[in-house]
């Protein structure tokens, strides 16, 4: 029910664009998330935003460099990811739940994932 792509190789300091299509959802109803899971390492969060849109959240690690948006028409979420460094390299997985929280555990639909390599 959640489909990521926009996933790449880019050299440090680029930019990518994830897209995450929903579908079978009420889309608007839910919390959308990203996550990502370097190698070797646990499934972090990464950032989120409300059912409307009107409120967003990101880790530290990712402030100020990416911008998570939605379009409730095209049952969509995005994450535009600037000045990428190589340790933003890992799998992006969308999510959707009922309540924003950072917590992996809580959402209930996920993504099956996205590639995203930056090269140094």
């Amino acid at each position: 029910q959640l489909q990521a792509s926009g996933g790449g190789l880019v050299q440090a300091g680029g930019s990518l664009r994830l897209s995450c299509a929903a579908s079978g959802l009420t889309f608007s109803s839910y919390r959308m998330a990203w996550f990502r899971r370097a190698p070797g390492k646990e499934r972090e969060f990464v950032s989120s935003v409300t059912g409307n849109g009107g409120r967003t959240y990101y880790a530290d690690s990712v402030k100020g460099r990416f911008t998570i948006s939605r379009d409730n028409a095209k049952n969509t979420v995005y994450l535009q990811m600037n000045s990428l460094k190589p340790e933003d390299t890992a799998v992006y997985y969308c999510a959707a739940g009922a309540i924003i929280t950072t917590a992996p555990t809580v959402y209930t639909y996920w993504g099956q994932g996205t590639q995203v390599t930056v090269s140094s």
